[in-house]
């Protein structure tokens, strides 16, 4: 159903993932076990979200093995200091009922927050790996320069570096700095919430290929090496999302997606140099 991208630490991840970002704890049960059904063996999840029991259950009772399913989840903003990493990041198990993560990522830099630093939670994170509870370590959201200090203060590359990214908004500044360490991108909101599905360009490559407009932005993240979770409570849009693996756009329809690209006005989430939001 899927490919698979190498990171930087050995390990490898899925590159089509099951999205849980605003899915009501009452309904993700139903929809992650819909998900599996279909064929989706990578979640992502996240302590701010409040479904990772959910998510656990889904996972539990789909009798699935464990080594089979990629699961994510996140560190909560109000998480930052080390001894809470370690603390939530064992309630996370608890509640997702195992005993080990694939990957966990910082949720947000918090660069105002915290008196500016998010090394020592870096650093937290990425021992989660050594204690082996954790398979790898990760951050989202995070800019050049985020990304820049904690490496030259810790030395610890990130696998993963989970940002926003869609044609309206490519991010490529974030992207080519990520690329640039050997960190794999993960896009959130892969479908600019929306927004793009009904974009005149993307319409027009989706008639000409006879697929959907979902289908030909997920293959543009696919073909540009994007790991990407799109997320529906449709059982039939699952399948459609998931129908990416058997066409090519070609470089023509590459470049003309590519073109969409707004700057900043296109983003659609909060700033991440700026976001100071605590729960």
């Amino acid at each position: 159903m899927t490919a698979t991208i190498g990171l930087n630490d050995g390990t490898s991840i899925p590159q089509l993932g099951f999205g849980t970002y605003l899915v009501p704890p009452q309904d993700t049960q139903a929809i992650v076990s819909t998900a599996l059904e279909v064929g989706y063996r990578h979640i992502d999840t996240a302590q701010m979200y409040g479904n990772e029991a959910e998510v656990g259950r889904a996972v539990a009772a789909s009798g699935l093995p464990r080594d089979e399913l990629y699961l994510t989840s996140k560190l909560d903003n109000g998480n930052h200091r080390p001894g809470d990493v370690r603390r939530t990041f064992a309630e996370s198990l608890a509640r997702l009922g195992v005993d080990r993560l694939d990957l966990f990522l910082i949720h947000w830099p918090l660069p105002t927050l915290y008196d500016g630093d998010y090394v020592s939670t870096w650093q937290a994170v990425a021992g989660l790996v050594e204690e082996g509870a954790l398979r790898t370590a990760g951050v989202s959201n995070f800019e050049p320069e985020h990304l820049d200090r904690i490496i030259g203060e810790t030395g610890v590359i990130p696998a993963v570096n989970q940002i926003e990214v869609h044609p309206y908004f490519p991010n490529e500044r974030a992207r080519a700095a990520s690329l640039s360490h050997g960190i794999a991108v993960e896009a959130w909101g892969p479908l600019g919430q929306g927004a793009v599905l009904g974009d005149e360009v993307i319409a027009g490559i989706a008639e000409r290929t006879g697929r959907s407009p979902a289908q030909v932005i997920l293959r543009w993240h696919i073909q540009r090496g994007d790991v990407v979770f799109p997320k529906s409570s449709s059982r039939a849009r699952m399948e459609e999302n998931a129908r990416i693996f058997d066409f090519d756009l070609s470089p023509q329809d590459m470049a003309a997606i590519d073109g969409l690209d707004r700057g900043p006005r296109g983003r659609g989430g909060p700033d991440p140099t700026t976001f100071a939001y605590l729960p």
